[in-house]
């Protein structure tokens, strides 16, 4: 089963990511900004996600992303871990995160961005 220190693991791997906690919470930044947050129950995690792509995300798979009433107007969607598919989706979204949050040059140079 997937769990919150898949996603740390994955997280640290991803060029100059770093660790910091916030709200009482693990949250996880590149170039100072944030890219993942770990809430307290660590069954889900949080990663940026553009407003009109997180309500696609909701409407096709709600068992997997939500969003909390707090959180309605911000940039972030919530995914229940134990909803992923494997470790490699797990990736796919803590990439796709991280790339909306690191500087041109990091996303330039990255595996994979042709």
């Amino acid at each position: 089963m997937i769990d919150s220190a898949d996603v740390r693991r994955i997280a640290l791997s991803l060029p100059e990511t770093v660790e910091k906690e916030a709200w009482e919470m693990p949250t996880f930044r590149v170039a100072g900004k944030m890219f993942i947050t770990i809430p307290d129950d660590e069954t889900s995690f949080a990663v940026r996600c553009p407003i009109h792509e997180r309500k696609e995300l909701i409407a096709a798979e709600p068992e997997k992303f939500w969003v909390p009433p707090h959180e309605a107007s911000s940039h972030w969607v919530r995914v229940r871990l134990a909803a992923l598919d494997d470790l490699t989706e797990l990736r796919d979204i803590l990439v796709d995160s991280w790339k909306q949050a690191a500087p041109t040059r990091l996303v330039d140079t990255f595996p994979g961005n042709d």
